[in-house]
């Protein structure tokens, strides 16, 4: 589904992404796992086009990206969350889920305003429907500003499942949540990858990248060092040296 190829990002001299192949097949929970600084978030904002390509291609079902502005990917089916979180915080959570649910096209031609107060019987029942995967439905009228942490995180999530991904970016979605939560959490990326969406999870807790995810990829230096299953990265001796530690 997505292709890498050659993939770099360099700021001045610093090489953030550096020459880096990466293959996302339909269906896969793909993580992708390194040490700070090592290019992860970089790649997610290569893929979509938040920053520009200093070398490479990046395509989507063979199709070259590079031309494509942020919002027109978004439209061919690719979202995303953030590493640090950028919730609509004065919106409630329902209305940030109908934000991400319709393009700026559908609210031009049916009237923004009456779409808003009243909206669709399918468009709501799909909000609850993402409310209720998200363990939101109680929430839904409170301010996303005002939500836990925790709970923001889902909300995230939600809200790029509410533009109907065929492929997700996980960035860090675990950050700051608790056991619990991650637990679920993990339950709720294999629900999605059921639905047939294909993801690429950015993550440090490692025991959720090696328990969901199909295949691991590591980068070190915006370098991909070493790439398979969970029980193969973990018997990396490079990829110990790098991240994982001796033990």
């Amino acid at each position: 589904m997505l292709e890498l190829r050659g993939v770099s990002r360099h700021f001045g001299g610093v090489r953030a992404v550096d020459g880096l192949d990466l293959v996302l097949r339909e269906g896969q929970i793909v993580g992708l796992i390194g040490p700070n600084g090592s290019g992860k978030s970089t790649t997610v904002n290569l893929v979509t086009g938040l920053v520009p390509l200093t070398a490479g291609q990046v395509l989507l079902r063979g199709v070259d990206l590079g031309p494509v502005p942020t919002h027109l990917r978004l439209a061919r089916g690719i979202a995303r969350t953030f590493q640090n979180i950028r919730l609509f915080t004065q919106l409630t959570v329902w209305q940030n889920l109908w934000v991400a649910q319709n393009s700026a096209q559908d609210r031009a031609g049916r009237g923004f305003l009456r779409r808003w107060v009243g909206g669709r019987g399918a468009a709501r029942e799909e909000i609850a429907a993402l409310l209720e995967f998200s363990g939101l439905a109680d929430k839904q009228d409170e301010l996303a500003g005002a939500l836990a942490f925790g709970e923001q995180r889902r909300l995230e999530v939600a809200r790029a499942l509410a533009a109907k991904p065929q492929l997700l970016l996980l960035d860090e979605p675990a950050a700051g949540m608790n056991a619990e939560e991650i637990e679920q959490l993990a339950r709720r990326i294999r629900a999605v990858r059921d639905r047939g969406i294909t993801v690429l999870l950015i993550e440090h807790h490692m025991e959720l990248v090696m328990d969901v995810a199909d295949r691991i990829a590591v980068l070190n230096f915006g370098q991909k060092i070493a790439e398979g299953t969970a029980a193969e990265i973990q018997a990396d001796a490079a990829v110990r040296r790098a991240y994982l530690g001796g033990g």
